[in-house]
């Protein structure tokens, strides 16, 4: 029997006691509420493609964080759900009607009244959505004794909820002060079970096209796709034919959009089984919102017969392969709620799930295997009641529904001994989920950790082997910097190790790096499979079709000869037309996002950004330095300078010569000092008796005397008229006869004085 290796109480992270959770005493904020976040990732996406299933060209649909939403193992629940996303939207817009969360259970709101004065006292007020008008205010005892109270937000009791929780000194002190974890160190190796991941494939999500099978929709997609497009002749373009809500709408339109979502998530799950197959994964979790708002009051339907096909064919490889399948209903889905709208949804959500698993047409055991995993949810203030009208609504499920419930303890309210008494009495299958039971647990009969829960292992197993069905359990790990059982239960990314778990157990691993979380096991404990997939090339993804990318256009310059031109003319146009549209047609259909030969699959923790293309970074064009330039680019900027010159000394002509020449000739020291004499060159001497004397561009009267103008140019004085900067040009004809008579009564030694200096 192999033995467990030490964890550091770091990674295995400190438990507390179950804490009752007081009643929500919190306000609304009046202040304008913050965009949502579905909103703000809108703004940052191109227009929507409505024909497109891609979440990257259709805004439509949903991706990111809420397709992870598809159940309540989902570990992007770091944050409050935004209940108008990822198919929410039954909650936003029934809310008296649909409302599954354990929200039930606070008291209800009472609306504003708009009073003389503006202020709201009990009835109903118009309000725009705008967040600028007075909003409702829950009424608890605590606000109406003091109005001034800090805001809290509302507690959702959603077992599978994430986030970084802050925590205050008492319940830290608790946490602090519990035992010790009791763990096992028995290892089930070697290995002979199942691993599996919940409902996304992080490697095949960034393929090109993308494969995944969460995509979904808002409410408010499928009304403006029931209206006809403005050309009803073209495809569907996201600026040039939208909808055109002028016309009337049919429902059959939007229902044609929605189910185009499920189909395209229906077919890509044949693309993940055979993923997962080829590096040794037989275990996957369905995702439930693989058909947006199916199991909705209004805008529900059926799956059979406009998926059908879909559905069997991905049956029908999870047979050939050997997988499991299985799916896990949301949190709001809850058979124990005081509230018959909640027990409604409840019932027609599990419909729903029981009808997609059952259209795969799986082989009888795979069959049997494909269970539902349930929460038992909210306590709604008594355990007891509440137990009791599961019971009760239980007995109301369809014979179908209840062949495939399974119940799972939570890490808010259930506990395993709260659960088992339960399964064993209405002969329902328990799944233990050992991070859960590591947070929530009946100190008075174990210890936390992995050692004692395995003597509960017989029942357990036990509630499986009555209904001949393959047992499953559940694994995941806090983060490392978790202390309290709130902070407790955010996931960790990976898991470190193996649970004490029989060693031919399908065990799902709960984790944010989905299938990269199995491989890490893999590669730790050499599992079978492990020697199927290497590390990634960062930025770089061989198993791609990419589209070639064209270059621009080029116009041809005319040429002398006119021979030979419309040859040239006719060959580039027929290498262009060559090239439009052309795709690296390198890799088959079948082995697209499949890795390439090496298998390049796996991505070190914390670089998922290795899975994109690189990002391009353009850099300033930096100014060109001077010392650098070639003699062609130092005239061809000497040519760019004179022009701008000749320009400003026209419009200095224009706009009036007299101003201009007033003010050159004001004396200056600069001037002053030109005034001092110097001996001309022999060679410039040569040159003035050959061109005669240098004769100013305009005839504007300058601080030099007429002798100064009569004198020789020197050497110096030629370099600096014909190199003068394009600052000192600019300035016009005045600035530019200033600069020559200064250099006219500069010396050599003066020059180099100013430089040393």
């Amino acid at each position: 029997m192999a033995k467990r290796k030490s964890l550091s109480s770091a990674t295995q992270g400190p438990a507390t006691t179950t804490m009752p959770i007081p009643p929500p005493t919190f306000d609304y904020d009046p202040a304008p509420a913050p965009k949502r976040r579905a909103s703000r990732r809108r703004a940052s996406q191109p227009k929507p493609d409505t024909g497109s299933t891609n979440p990257d060209k259709n805004a439509n649909v949903l991706d990111g964080p809420e397709a992870l939403r598809a159940s309540p193992d989902a570990t992007e629940r770091d944050e409050r759900m935004d209940l108008e996303g990822a198919g929410m939207d039954v909650e936003k817009q029934v809310k008296e009607e649909e409302n599954d969360s354990p929200l039930s259970e606070i008291s209800d709101i009472e609306p504003p009244v708009e009073t003389k004065k503006g202020k709201s006292k009990g009835k109903p007020v118009a309000a725009s959505r705008k967040g600028t008008e007075d909003k409702p205010k829950l009424k608890t005892p605590a606000a109406a004794k003091d109005t001034k109270a800090p805001m809290k937000e509302p507690q959702f009791l959603d077992p599978e909820a994430e986030g970084d929780e802050e925590a205050d000194e008492e319940e830290m002190q608790a946490a602090l002060s519990r035992p010790p974890p009791v763990h096992s160190d028995y290892l089930p190796l070697p290995w002979k079970g199942r691993l599996g991941y919940a409902c996304l494939c992080t490697y095949l999500r960034f393929s090109n096209p993308p494969v995944f099978s969460s995509r979904t929709c808002r409410i408010a997609s499928i009304l403006e796709n029931r209206h006809p497009l403005r050309d009803p002749n073209e495809p569907p373009h996201a600026t040039k034919n939208r909808p055109d809500k002028e016309q009337p709408a049919n429902i059959a339109r939007g229902q044609a959009f929605v189910e185009s979502l499920g189909k395209a998530n229906a077919k890509d799950i044949v693309k993940m089984l055979r993923w997962n197959d080829r590096y040794g994964i037989k275990f996957l979790r369905l995702s439930s919102e693989m058909f947006p708002f199916a199991s909705h009051l209004e805008y529900g339907y059926k799956l059979a017969p406009f998926v059908s096909e879909e559905l069997a064919e991905a049956g029908r490889v999870a047979a050939e392969l050997g997988h499991r399948l299985t799916t896990h209903p949301g949190q709001y889905t809850q058979l124990g709620s005081p509230r018959k709208q909640v027990i409604d949804s409840a019932l027609r959500d599990l419909d729903y799930h029981a009808e997609l698993l059952s259209l795969l047409k799986l082989p009888p055991q795979q069959n049997r295997d494909a269970v539902m995993i349930l929460h038992l949810g909210g306590v709604f203030g008594d355990k007891a009641a509440t137990l009791d009208r599961f019971r009760e609504n239980y007995v109301k499920l369809p014979q179908g529904v209840k062949d495939r419930l399974v119940l799972e303890n939570d890490d808010v309210s259930w506990s395993v001994h709260d659960l088992l008494p339960l399964c064993e009495a209405l002969n329902i299958p328990m799944v233990l989920d050992f991070h859960h039971n590591n947070i929530i647990f009946d100190s008075d009969k174990i210890r936390e950790g992995t050692k004692d829960i395995m003597d509960l292992y017989p029942r357990i197993l036990a509630t499986w082997k009555r209904k001949n069905i393959t047992p499953k359990m559940h694994y995941s790990e806090p983060t490392p910097s978790a202390i309290t059982g709130r902070q407790r239960r955010k996931h960790n990314p990976r898991v470190a190790t193996l649970p004490p778990c029989p060693p031919d157990m399908d065990l799902m691993i709960e984790a944010k790096d989905k299938e990269q979380a199995v491989f890490e096991l893999m590669r730790i404990f050499k599992l079978p499979s492990y020697d199927t997939f290497n590390d990634i090339i960062p930025h770089v993804r061989k198993d791609d079709n990419k589209p070639i990318k064209m270059p621009k256009k080029k116009t041809l310059r005319k040429k002398k000869a006119v021979k030979n031109e419309d040859e040239d003319l006719q060959a580039a146009e027929e290498a262009i037309e060559g090239e439009e549209g052309s795709i690296q047609e390198t890799i088959t259909d079948e082995e697209v996002g499949m890795g390439g030969p090496e298998g390049r699959v796996y991505w070190p923790p914390g670089m998922e950004h290795w899975l994109r293309p690189m990002k391009k970074v353009i850099k300033p064009k930096a100014a060109k330095d001077e010392t650098k330039m070639t003699p062609a680019q130092k005239k061809k900027a000497v040519a760019e300078a004179a022009k701008e010159g000749v320009k400003v000394e026209e419009e200095v002509q224009t706009n009036g010569i007299k101003e201009e020449a007033s003010v050159a000739a004001t004396p200056t020291p600069a001037s002053k000092k030109a005034k001092a004499p110097t001996k001309p060159t022999p060679k410039a001497a040569t040159k003035k008796a050959v061109n005669g004397p240098k004769k100013s561009a305009k005839n504007v009267p300058t601080s030099s005397t007429s002798e100064d103008a009569d004198e020789p140019m020197s050497e110096f004085e030629e370099e600096e008229e014909t190199d003068i900067p394009k600052k000192r040009i600019a300035n016009g004809t005045a600035a530019t006869k200033r600069q020559s008579a200064r250099a006219k009564k500069m010396s050599y030694a003066e020059d180099d004085e100013d430089e040393v200096e």
